[in-house]
């Protein structure tokens, strides 16, 4: 039962950027990205408009924060020393950085972005001012494959997100409320998690608790991000659901179609094109598989089927940390400009979501598994049923 991550995960991560900088002419890497920092620290926090700033150089490893997040950073092992400014905007937090930076005897960076990212109405100087910046995305391509450690991970996540899945189809029927149910459901199975994993759980969310359970219902359902609508259930409503987990920071993604009562023969015919589409996809994956090729086989499948304009997204996308991340399975992918030839090829330890899906005029249908790929084939992680009788509530 893995329910967080070990000390040797960052020790490995942080040896392999020292291993690329020591590749260049920088004299340290920076990271403004929450997601970044928290993938080589362990340190994890909202990006606001505060800006945080980690800088690794070959023997240090720095942080500038808002005062508010001192005393959650302080304590972490791999941090040297923690830098803070007392807000945005009079603490100036890219000034604090640059003399970060100066202290540890940098004039050179190369960094996963110029400046704090633009969010919650930040405006701020350029980090380029103060030193010079090359740019770099390292660890958000080391984030495409994961150890064993990181599939462990989501893998209990999966199971979480299964437990919350069934609280949902147990409570769901005509004339409840789907945002009711949905709390309901997701209270429940975090109950559970909480109560049998109880300190191995790592805390890392904030009031709510670690499954999320839901879906959305009616006509919504043909907007692949629609809304939980604001009306009750009733006898011959499609839903899309979804149910997830966080694992020391790591998600899943189960989601199905299902139906409240009896199906008609027109939902049982989108729905059985559904899923056939995503056996389609999820047979298609492999080491070394073009990423491209599975979304043109389901496009394929739609092309044949007559179906192609009730398609609105790709198949699917990588999953870990963020609920999206690359590689995208989109036919566009072959073509996008890697780095590498090999990245346009799926490989061990990369974890997907295969989720294709067709939408009409009155409903959606849409299942999606998270699905990893391995040295021999591939690995269910999710496993709740798809079949359309077991999606009946």
């Amino acid at each position: 039962m893995a329910t967080r991550l070990p000390e040797s995960e960052f020790d490995a991560r942080l040896a392999q950027v020292r291993g690329r900088l020591a590749d260049t002419d920088a004299d340290a890497a920076t990271w403004f990205g929450a997601t970044g920092i928290e993938y080589l620290t362990g340190f994890h926090h909202i990006q606001t408009e505060r800006p945080v700033v980690l800088a690794v150089t070959d023997e240090r490893v720095e942080i500038t924060v808002p005062r508010l997040e001192v005393e959650r950073v302080e304590s972490n092992p791999r941090i040297d020393a923690v830098h803070h400014y007392f807000d945005y905007p009079g603490g100036a937090p890219i000034e604090v950085a640059a003399g970060m930076l100066e202290g540890m005897g940098v004039e050179s960076v190369v960094s996963d972005a110029d400046g704090a990212p633009g969010v919650m109405g930040y405006e701020g100087p350029a980090l380029s001012e103060f030193v010079d910046v090359e740019s770099q995305s390292w660890t958000t391509r080391m984030r495409w494959e994961k150890t064993d450690a990181e599939v462990g991970l989501v893998r209990e996540s999966a199971k979480w997100a299964n437990l919350g899945h069934r609280y949902l189809a147990e409570y769901t029927e005509a004339g409840a409320h789907p945002a009711t149910v949905s709390q309901r459901a997701s209270m429940e199975a975090s109950r559970a998690m909480l109560d049998t994993l109880g300190d191995r759980y790592s805390v890392r969310v904030r009031g709510s608790g670690p499954v999320r359970a839901g879906y959305i219902s009616g006509e919504e359902t043909a907007l692949p991000h629609g809304h939980t609508p604001n009306e009750t259930l009733s006898e011959g409503d499609v839903l899309i659901t979804g149910a997830s987990a966080n694992v020391d920071g790591y998600n899943s993604e189960l989601e199905r179609t299902m139906f409240v009562g009896d199906y008609t023969d027109e939902q049982e015919h989108y729905f059985e094109l559904m899923l056939e589409a995503q056996t389609i996809a999820i047979d298609a994956l492999g080491p070394g598989v073009p990423i491209s090729d599975v979304d043109r086989a389901v496009w394929d499948y739609f092309e044949e089927q007559g179906v192609t304009d009730l398609a609105q997204h790709h198949v699917g996308h990588n999953i870990g940390l963020d609920g999206h991340e690359p590689p995208y399975i989109d036919r566009g992918w072959g073509e996008y400009e890697h780095v590498d030839e090999g990245d346009a090829l799926m490989a061990p330890g990369q974890i997907y979501t295969i989720e294709p899906g067709i939408y009409t005029e009155e409903a959606g249908y849409r299942h999606s598994d998270t699905i990893a790929v391995t040295e021999n084939g591939v690995e269910w992680l999710t496993y709740f049923p798809r079949d359309i009788d077991s999606n009946v509530v």
